[in-house]
């Protein structure tokens, strides 16, 4: 099933408004600069997968038709060994980071219990416990529950009214006791997003290290790392970043600190000496101690055109175009989607929002499917009843949002979203 009309829609109030604003955009040439195989797919998920760039094709064809085609292992000596290091530099730019500081490595996952662990073991036992937020993501908590059960601490979770962050709840939790304040800087459901400074500073206050997960704020919001004084910070690199699904993540440590902590996970990729291959563990200085195992070549290549283009763009046009994308959204959902018994879960306060809105319906499972069965729009959902709608302001424009914001309500009016009632999906 289809919707009979894809639109666009330029009779539908907020239409010219819409197209004024594409055409003033300065950004609006980098949507060349990535895929886009259906003209009618309007893709609302690059929170959680960006699209694919024009010029990782080449760079992935190159590492394995030339690289490891013709000169196989001897690629290891010719930049392959020092690839992820080179690309943590490229990348310390967007996060406010000095070169030195960032490495490409592991999974956001791994990454994070790498450097919660390695923080908690350097601090005295008697601070007791690592502080967090209902609004983190649900991998980060379990990760940091196996932390504190494995270091004899307690894991505090500062309860939200489920969309802003608990800003007096979490200075009211961390104090003296406090070893670790672990948080998303941008949150996963509601796109609430942390004053990076303010709430590194409380952790400082009370003696504790910060570790920020930047996953959702990366590529589309300004990061200053340096400036904030972030102790310790990991994300990922295939949303804003458009790295391909399950790219490497980064890792960062604050210069000061890197000598000073234990990777947890030693690794001979960690080692001073790797291939001196003895039998004693030897930690390296400087960022690449946090390493572990060896990188995925071909997936380490994918990301390079995609921290290209947002280089290229500025995170400040970047995060001026988002907050208006947000803002126009916003806009549609008053006029369109309020009225079909719809909510917004997103901050209203443009300065404490990321690049994406999530918005409540009780049938919001089956509208999600209908969307992307139906009306070719992709969004994604998050239980129990939020779908969110990713705008990543390299290639989406504000069209796209007048569209899909169309699409929705005639899913809704016309009830097309029962026929998908009852259906199951692994992935949301």
């Amino acid at each position: 099933m289809i919707l009979t009309d894809l639109g666009p829609f330029p009779d539908a109030p907020g239409y010219d408004k819409a197209a004024s604003l594409d055409e003033s955009d300065r950004l609006r040439l980098h949507r060349d600069r990535y895929i886009h195989i259906d003209p009618d797919l309007i893709y609302l998920d690059g929170n959680s997968m960006g699209r694919l760039p024009v010029d990782a094709v080449p760079s992935i064809e190159t590492t394995v038709h030339e690289q490891w085609a013709k000169r196989l292992i001897r690629a290891w000596n010719e930049g392959w060994w020092d690839l992820q290091l080179r690309l943590g530099d490229k990348l310390a730019p967007l996060l406010g980071a000095a070169p030195g500081e960032v490495i490409i490595s592991d999974s956001t996952s791994v990454n994070l219990y790498k450097l919660a662990l390695s923080a908690v073991s350097a601090i005295p036992q008697n601070r007791d416990r690592i502080v967090t937020d209902d609004l983190n993501f649900p991998s980060d908590v379990y990760i940091l529950d196996s932390v504190a059960r494995q270091t004899g601490r307690t894991l505090e979770v500062a309860e939200s009214d489920g969309i802003n962050g608990p800003i007096q709840r979490l200075t009211d939790v961390i104090d003296e006791h406090t070893a670790l304040v672990s948080l998303s800087h941008t949150t996963y459901q509601s796109g609430y997003t942390y004053d990076l400074a303010e709430v590194t500073r409380l952790a400082h206050e009370a003696g504790a290290l910060m570790l920020w997960d930047c996953s959702h704020s990366v590529g589309a919001v300004p990061l200053d790392f340096g400036g904030a004084d972030v102790d310790l910070a990991v994300g990922c690199t295939y949303k804003y970043l458009n790295g391909g699904p399950g790219s490497p993540a980064f890792l960062y440590v604050r210069a000061e600190l890197q000598d000073q902590l234990a990777n947890p996970i030693a690794g001979w990729w960690s080692h001073a000496e790797p291939f001196a291959l003895d039998l004693e563990y030897r930690p390296a200085s400087g960022i690449r101690r946090f390493h572990t195992g060896t990188m995925p070549i071909i997936s380490l290549a994918a990301i390079e055109a995609g921290i290209d283009d947002v280089l290229d763009a500025s995170i400040e046009a970047i995060r001026a175009k988002s907050i208006a994308l947000t803002e126009y959204l916003i806009e549609e959902y008053e006029r369109s989607l309020q009225p079909l018994g719809f909510e917004i879960a997103s901050p209203k306060d443009r300065n404490r929002r990321g690049s994406h809105i999530s918005v409540r319906h009780r049938e919001a499972w089956p509208i999600n499917l209908a969307l992307i069965d139906a009306a070719k729009v992709i969004p994604d959902f998050r239980a129990p009843d939020a779908i969110r709608l990713g705008l990543s302001p390299l290639y989406t424009r504000f069209v796209d949002v007048h569209t899909a914001v169309q699409r929705t309500a005639e899913v809704v009016k016309g009830r097309i979203y029962e026929h998908y009632q009852g259906v199951a999906t692994t992935v949301t």
